[in-house]
């Protein structure tokens, strides 16, 4: 990881929402900006099996295994820790949504 990748961004057309979800009944859901591609550093991991992430709260949501809940809906927990968000579309190096 360089120095360019870690360093906070200010809001824009080329970072992340502090907040989405992949569920479309979420209020948080925004179809547009999942097509591009998130990318999701959580306690200095990438993840690829993240629900929903809050940058500015600290936490993602993963499916707990295969358990569902009573409406046939995958089970999830809430995992606290640093957040890094960034669009996978923009290459090498993207601008990254982070808290300071």
């Amino acid at each position: 990881m360089t120095e360019e990748t870690s360093t906070p961004v200010e809001a824009g057309p080329d970072v992340p929402p502090d907040r989405l979800a992949i569920h479309p009944r979420s209020p948080f859901f925004d179809a547009e900006k999942l097509r591009r591609g998130i990318g999701i550093r959580f306690k200095d991991t990438v993840r690829n099996n993240v629900e929903e992430y809050c940058v500015s709260e600290g936490w993602v949501r993963v499916q707990a295994g295969k358990t569902m809940d009573r409406h046939g809906n995958p089970l999830t927990i809430k995992l606290t820790g640093p957040v890094e968000a960034w669009y996978e579309d923009l290459g090498e190096n993207p601008p990254v949504a982070k808290k300071d």
